[in-house]
């Protein structure tokens, strides 16, 4: 017998060398990024200033919030993300006054684009350039779980290419 094939998937099917009867292809999913993140998700209501949102992702060091809306019927939604962008166009387009102004000014509130976690990266990267983002929220069952950026997925598929080229290379 053949020892089993080794498959990683990013759009890319791996095998080993030599005799392989029926590969499968396995798309990585969002949930196995979130799983190797940390839990907490940083967030900033629509009515912050522009100053507030700047501090948040300065102190977490990170480049993008989720937005988020009290409604009374449906608790803290996701409306929005507001990125480090958005504090470059408050100060561009208002100057010095740009950072007394609301996250709310600078965020399309229209669609939220979003995903799940049993979403595949590829999909998730097509959405991502299609819609001209970088960072998208994940939401299962009407509650906010993690943001994925386009970081994230990149090293993913990096990372799952590496035993390949590894493998490859002796």
């Amino acid at each position: 017998r053949f020892p089993p094939p080794s498959v990683l998937t990013i759009g890319i099917m791996y095998t080993r060398l030599g005799a392989v009867t029926h590969p499968k292809e396995v798309a990585m999913q969002v949930g196995d990024i979130l799983r190797k993140k940390a839990a907490r998700v940083a967030t900033v209501r629509m009515n912050e200033t522009v100053a507030i949102a700047a501090q948040l992702m300065r102190s977490s060091n990170i480049s993008a919030l989720v937005v988020k809306d009290v409604v009374r019927t449906e608790g803290n939604t996701a409306v929005g993300m507001f990125t480090e962008r958005d504090v470059v166009r408050a100060i561009a387009e208002h100057g010095a006054a740009g950072v007394n102004m609301r996250v709310s000014q600078f965020i399309s509130v229209q669609q939220l684009v979003s995903c799940t976690s049993t979403d595949t990266l590829e999909h998730v990267r097509h959405l991502m350039s299609k819609h001209h983002i970088r960072h998208v929220p994940v939401i299962d069952n009407y509650s906010l779980i993690g943001v994925v950026s386009i970081r994230d997925i990149s090293t993913a598929f990096d990372d799952e290419a590496t035993p390949f080229n590894l493998a490859a290379s002796a």
